[in-house]
């Protein structure tokens, strides 16, 4: 009897234990899974701040337009494009892959940036 009490104890401590590492992985993934970052450029003085910036994949970036003049945001490899922005107007776009991602205003193409995705 004593020795099917002890492997009913052990089998119980080994039970609570998987539980307890299932637990954990359930929150490391919760907390790997958090809410995308996401990165504001402000469009002022005809120029974009940052001019350049580093991000995680996954990232959404936001072009706000603080300017007075209308502005766009347009890569150079075509893949994103904003609509004209007026003041106070956004765009936002995710990277969901790595690379280098020039862009410039369509309307003021001396006005560049990038975004390097890693």
């Amino acid at each position: 009897m004593r020795r099917g009490v002890a492997v009913a104890v052990l089998f119980l401590a080994m039970a609570m234990g998987i539980a307890g590492l299932v637990g954990e992985v359930r929150s490391f993934t919760a907390s790997a899974q958090q809410k995308p970052e996401t990165v504001e450029v402000k469009i002022d003085n005809f120029s974009f701040g940052p001019a350049e910036l580093t991000v995680a994949v996954g990232t959404t970036v936001t072009w706000t337009n603080r300017d007075d003049i209308p502005h766009t945001v347009v890569s150079t490899d075509k893949v994103f494009k904003s609509k004209v922005l007026d003041t106070d107007e956004k765009f936002s776009y995710t990277f969901t892959q790595a690379g280098s991602f020039p862009y410039f205003c369509s309307i003021h193409a001396k006005m560049t940036g990038k975004v390097v995705v890693k």
